[in-house]
């Protein structure tokens, strides 16, 4: 089996962005505007528009709750009804957007880079070998790996597990990796928080410092995702339009997510949402 960017055509955002403009030919022609709830062509233009619209709305709402989990929803709904390189497409600026504003205060963002320099190039290489190695994820496949990362991430955070405490000293060479794991799982299935996550969780980081690593290294992987894409040309201009378009139901989302967290118990949602992503993921890795 061939390997590398010469394997690769425009297959993951063409069909969406034919789509959107009405251009039944287009999606024709790269193989999947058949009708069904696996396919784009469940959806008449207008429909598919609202319904990523409303997946991101839904997707800023969590993040605005729990401080997380705008890629991950998104990726896990989208991939309903697309393949998953469309929605890694789709989620590109949401997720930079959103990441970046979770950063700050950007003072502190240099000496986070340097405690975790090892992370950060090991997301992107991961990412990128993943890339050239994989493809863009789409197919039956990417869709079973989607569902079993899902899966993973979820019935970690119900069973309440935690990795055990990792000591500073090894963290310069446990970083890398752990990111190039991550960078991996990110390049197969759009979704960038196994094993990262759980590694964060286990450098015994206050919260705010947790947040704000966390938004480092979603930042991070997005623009490696992003670059991973753009190399397989599946982030044509038009796609990354779409794309920036969907960032304003993302903000919104938020801007609501902060207003509900007030009255809800942010533990509660988050074990509501994990349940979900976890049928999500069984639904995708079953069917």
């Amino acid at each position: 089996m061939a390997r590398g960017p010469q394997r690769f055509q425009n297959r993951g955002t063409a069909p969406l962005v034919a789509q959107w403009t009405g251009s039944t030919a287009m999606a024709g022609a790269t193989g999947w505007g058949s009708v069904g709830w696996g396919s784009v062509g469940a959806f008449p233009p207008l429909g598919m528009a609202c319904a990523a619209a409303a997946v991101f709305l839904l997707a800023g709402m969590v993040k605005g709750v729990v401080g997380l989990g705008l890629p991950t929803v998104s990726m896990a709904l989208l991939a309903l009804w697309m393949p998953p390189a469309q929605a890694a497409a789709l989620l590109v600026v949401p997720s930079l957007a959103t990441n970046l504003w979770q950063t700050g205060p950007w003072r502190g963002v240099p000496a986070l880079l340097r405690r975790m320099a090892g992370l950060q190039v090991g997301i992107c290489a991961g990412t990128w070998a993943g890339a050239w190695w994989l493809g863009p994820p789409e197919g039956q496949g990417a869709r079973m790996a989607l569902g079993a990362a899902l899966i993973a991430y979820a019935g970690w955070s119900l069973a309440g597990a935690h990795l055990p405490a990792v000591p500073a000293r090894h963290q310069r060479w446990l970083g890398f990796p752990v990111g190039a794991a991550t960078g991996a799982i990110t390049a197969a299935t759009g979704v960038f928080v196994v094993p990262a996550v759980p590694y964060l969780q286990a450098l015994g980081l206050q919260r705010d410092a947790l947040v704000q690593a966390m938004g480092l290294c979603f930042t991070v992987s997005t623009i490696a995702l992003g670059a991973g894409l753009a190399s397989q040309a599946s982030l044509p201009p038009a796609t990354l339009a779409v794309s920036m378009l969907l960032l304003a139901p993302a903000i919104a989302g938020m801007a609501l997510g902060a207003r509900l967290r007030r009255h809800l118990s942010p533990q509660a949602f988050r074990r509501c949402l994990m349940a979900g992503l976890l049928a999500l993921g069984l639904g995708l890795l079953l069917g």
